[in-house]
């Protein structure tokens, strides 16, 4: 077979992969309650749980990273709204008891964290790495980590150049106009089913999801507030996976 055969191949190969999950979606309606976390999807993995086209695309990624001595471990992927929930409450009870005022402790949690029923990780397509085949910092999930002399700089060098190459992009950047959550160099999204995910949930009512959820703190999602979290924390993102 000579090169430009092969490269012919290569390519189809790719369009197939990426195409594949986009014609099952769009024929299967996503439900608002797979988009807000009370669904019931099909997860795939051990240790970690991801709809079964990311989880296979996962599964390749740490194959071809272990031959570059890098073994990608998952801190978290899929989180249902009732876990989400858990978390939102956990951070708000323990902002209020240091004295923030409502306003300032939503702003200090939507830093990092997401509004139950917002968040990527409801869709099974978002999963949060690290590399587990180095000695491990205190914590895991910090920007230091990934940069310079940290633990896992090695795993982010390799991810920056080959992570697309299996549909997994990085979602909250470093560009410097970003708005929202901060910078997340842990956080990766599988873009052939995400980016659908993500275009099904613009659809839905998100301020009527919000201030219908009876979640700690909701009775101050001004319809300001809405709309700017929408806006900077929901699609101020990776523009590749918009």
């Amino acid at each position: 077979m000579n090169r430009k055969t092969l490269l012919k191949i290569t390519i189809l190969i790719a369009l197939v992969i990426t195409i594949i999950p986009q014609l099952v979606l769009s024929q299967t309606s996503i439900s608002d309650d797979e988009l807000i976390g009370k669904g019931k999807p099909k997860l795939y993995g051990e240790g970690f749980k991801l709809r079964e086209e990311a989880y296979i695309a996962f599964k390749k990624m740490q194959t071809e990273a272990l031959k570059s001595d890098i073994k990608i471990g998952a801190v978290s992927s899929y989180r249902g709204f009732a876990h989400q929930k858990r978390i939102w409450e956990r951070k708000f009870t323990s902002n209020e008891a240091l004295g923030l005022s409502p306003t300032e402790n939503i702003k200090k949690i939507i830093e990092y964290s997401t509004i139950p029923g917002t968040s990527r990780h409801h869709w099974g397509t978002d999963i949060d790495i690290y590399q587990t085949n180095v000695k491990q910092p205190n914590g895991k999930l910090l920007e230091n980590n990934f940069h310079n002399n940290g633990a896992y700089c090695k795993l982010k060098e390799w991810m920056d150049t080959n992570a697309k190459k299996y549909g997994f992009y990085l979602v909250y950047t470093d560009l410097p106009n970003r708005k929202g959550f901060k910078y997340e160099p842990w956080h990766y999204s599988y873009k052939p089913l995400s980016s659908l995910y993500l275009k099904a949930y613009r659809q839905i009512a998100i301020k009527q999801i919000l201030k219908s959820n009876d979640l700690i703190g909701s009775e101050h999602f001004t319809n300001a507030f809405i709309t700017d979290y929408t806006k900077e924390n929901i699609l101020d993102i990776n523009p590749e996976l918009l």
